[in-house]
């Protein structure tokens, strides 16, 4: 059954069962592979990409139900690596074995989407459901705060880039 949605901003159709989950065509029909499989169940966060914005568990998400549909993984956060988010993680050393770490900038760019100011009771209510084996979780905190603030400097002044810093 050929599906049809936009990956990253590029109009995509697949042809896979309606049932196959979301993780398994960004990875081995899209060559999407920075999303991760992580438990299978949507408990640990790995697999989190964006459906029109929303953060989503991609490794139970039938293919079916994001017809028509934007999904946006990690690789289409930022082409360059130079989103707030992801450069805030280098700046704080946030991954170590670095397996969950997609899914934590995806949860947490939902987040600032929709919070530019988030506390550290909306960034852990945010977050409780990505799980980081390494126990990162205070870097991560961290690293959000500065995305926040990198974004709002951006925001403010439309001619400033992150890319140079």
């Amino acid at each position: 059954m050929e599906i049809r949605l936009n990956v990253n901003g590029k109009a995509v159709a697949v042809d896979v069962p309606p049932n196959m989950p979301l993780l398994w065509v960004l990875r081995d029909e899209l060559d999407q592979c920075g999303t991760k499989f992580g438990c299978g169940a949507a408990q640990c966060g790995a697999c989190t990409v964006h459906q029109d914005g929303a953060p989503i568990r991609s490794c139970v998400t039938p293919i079916s139900s994001v017809a028509g549909k934007k999904v946006t993984t990690i690789e289409g956060l930022s082409p360059t690596g130079s989103h707030p988010l992801q450069l805030a993680w280098q700046e704080f050393d946030v991954p170590q074995c670095g397996y969950c770490q997609a899914g934590q900038i995806m949860t947490a760019a939902a987040l600032l989407a929709k919070n530019p100011n988030p506390s550290d009771a909306d960034i852990d209510s945010a977050l409780d459901g990505n799980l980081c084996r390494c126990g990162t979780y205070l870097r991560i905190r961290q690293a959000v705060h500065r995305a926040a603030e990198l974004m709002r400097t951006q925001s403010s002044n439309p001619l400033r880039t992150t890319a140079g810093k």
